[in-house]
């Protein structure tokens, strides 16, 4: 039986029918009382963007969700994991400091923020699910201990997974950074020919498992996470890994840690997703590029494989805003985010996520 998508599309001409009074029908057509007990602890995943960066999601609309999860009896926290790589999201305080000033404060949202995983992201609990990858996955402990969620995602590209919507934000933000380099479970090469000894890589490697030596990066593979921070920065890609035998497995790695994340409690969690300002890249870049398509709408459904599917399905329908190959621009009916990340293949955490269990493909789309 097809997963239930419920869509807002941007078009309006009146103050009834703006994104916040949609976002509000969205949220009723969730029926989040099926979803949250009564006094519930109800977390609010979000990402709330890496310093510098500007199209994560608007806090006035996290703003509307907190005062629908409040008026279906639950007691709503923002909330995220540390990151892997360094930046401004670190640690809880950095990452606090981050929200605030993205505009995440209580006196915006009504609601406190806690970051899931302790001062230095040690805190995690082991959920059991005997999954091809792994057995065991380590999420973030306020993230998993919550009763009941509400995963709100700004749907876009990613360097790494191609895309990232509902399933990538419970997988990597949903763990813990033991559990982030879980899933990377790989290491960086350097082609020496490309390299022009910059040293962007060498200053953000969180682990020093770069340096310059000859006027060349050289790679520690024993010291290196995989958090691919040097892939991301690296101005002539000479920063590398195998993708042909490291993107699938991946792929299911992160897929995996979805399903950890919401194992057992999947009739207690509900997504939301913000298909506006689709860059290319992940929040967690402390910049943002301009988007491959245009604005679409939000989506929302209790699957998040459907709902991925969903938003995946409508940004391939749409315009190119902003192609690698200028001849698409504004062609239609191609995936944007392969076309922008090629080496990528992101339908691997649809076609994974419903073979797991995680959710369906087949959808239904019910515009409200």
């Amino acid at each position: 039986m097809p997963s239930e998508v419920y869509y807002a599309d941007t078009s309006t001409r009146s103050s009834e029918e703006n994104k916040i009074s949609r976002l509000a029908r969205l949220c009723d057509a969730l029926d989040l009382k099926k979803c949250i007990k009564r006094n519930d602890l109800a977390a609010i995943k979000v990402h709330f963007g890496e310093l510098g960066n500007d199209t994560h999601v608007n806090p006035t609309f996290v703003r509307q969700i907190v005062d629908k999860v409040k008026a279906a009896g639950g007691k709503p926290f923002l909330t995220d994991s540390s990151t892997l790589y360094s930046g401004s999201r670190k640690n809880a305080v950095d990452h606090l400091r981050t929200a605030y000033l993205h505009g995440f404060a209580p006196s915006v949202v009504d609601a406190p923020v806690i970051i899931a995983d302790g001062l230095y992201g040690e805190n995690d609990v082991a959920v059991r699910i005997n999954c091809k990858r792994f057995k065991e996955v380590h999420i973030a402990a306020e993230i998993r201990r919550a009763p009941s969620m509400v995963v709100v995602s700004h749907f876009k590209g990613h360097e790494m997974a191609g895309f990232g919507g509902a399933i990538k934000n419970l997988a990597m933000g949903g763990a813990s950074p033991r559990g982030k380099r879980a899933q990377h479970a790989t290491h960086v090469s350097v082609a020496a020919d490309v390299c022009i000894g910059c040293g962007k890589c060498v200053r953000v490697c969180p682990q020093k498992a770069l340096s310059l030596g000859g006027g060349k990066c050289c790679v520690d593979a024993g010291r290196c996470i995989g958090c691919f921070e040097c892939i991301t920065v690296c101005p002539t890609k000479a920063v590398d890994m195998d993708w042909e035998t490291e993107i699938a497995p991946f792929m299911e790695r992160l897929t995996e840690y979805a399903y950890g994340t919401v194992k057992g409690r999947e009739k207690h969690v509900c997504y939301i997703n913000f298909v506006l300002d689709i860059t290319p890249d992940c929040d967690c870049a402390a910049w943002s590029d301009a988007p491959l398509a245009p604005d679409i709408g939000i989506l929302a459904s209790r699957d998040p494989v459907a709902l991925d599917q969903a938003c995946f399905d409508l940004v391939k329908a749409a315009p190119a805003l902003n192609p690698a190959n200028r001849k698409k621009l504004l062609k239609t009916d191609f995936d944007k985010f392969a076309e922008r990340w090629p080496k990528t293949r992101g339908e691997i955490q649809l076609r994974y996520g419903e073979e797991i269990g995680l959710g369906s493909r087949d959808y239904t789309l019910k515009q409200i």
